[in-house]
């Protein structure tokens, strides 16, 4: 087991700790006001940004007329953002402040109908955090659980992450 005690917080999780001096029942609704704010697809499509940790971040989703589809439940888009921002925001959270996160892949596999209002549960391990430190360059395959209202697991997703040094996308561009 590594020694996590030993992991800097990057800027990420230094800003979402400021909300610790909020009254406990607040911060969810001001967590999500700040993330959709840094994000504001996120916003459009009214996620909420139920818990924020290195290790773990939920995510939920109402099943609102903006977000459904032609059956009246959530769009597939939108369960792909659901789940894709949560372990976006997982890897974000673990990445060292002179690094960036990219999406690589993504495979969704839907497997039942979804109902209602929707959540997804991103977590890393400490292997993986640790790593993340570690090295200013790799890839970690995030995993996610994604529940519908009625606790059930209407899609598989998987999504591999990948870090790279911030300084390699600003050389890149002006290629």
């Amino acid at each position: 087991m590594t020694d996590l005690a030993k992991l800097t917080p990057n800027r990420l999780e230094r800003q979402l700790e400021r909300l610790s001096e909020v009254p406990a029942f607040a911060r969810p609704w001001f967590r999500s006001v700040v993330m959709r704010r840094a994000v504001p697809f996120t916003g459009t499509a009214g996620l909420n940004f139920l818990q924020m940790t290195p290790s773990l971040v939920e995510i939920g989703i109402k099943n609102q007329k903006k977000v459904q589809n032609h059956i009246e439940g959530i769009h597939a888009s939108a369960m792909n953002l659901l789940a894709e921002t949560a372990t976006g925001m997982v890897v974000g959270m673990n990445v060292r402040d002179d690094c960036i996160p990219l999406a690589k892949e993504l495979k969704m596999v839907f497997k039942k109908r979804a109902t209602g209002d929707m959540r997804a549960v991103a977590t890393l391990t400490d292997e993986q955090r640790a790593l993340m430190q570690a090295s200013d360059k790799g890839e970690v395959n995030v995993s996610v659980v994604v529940t519908d209202e009625a606790g059930v697991h209407p899609v598989e997703c998987e999504f591999l992450w990948a870090w790279i040094p911030s300084g390699l996308r600003k050389s890149q561009s002006n290629n």
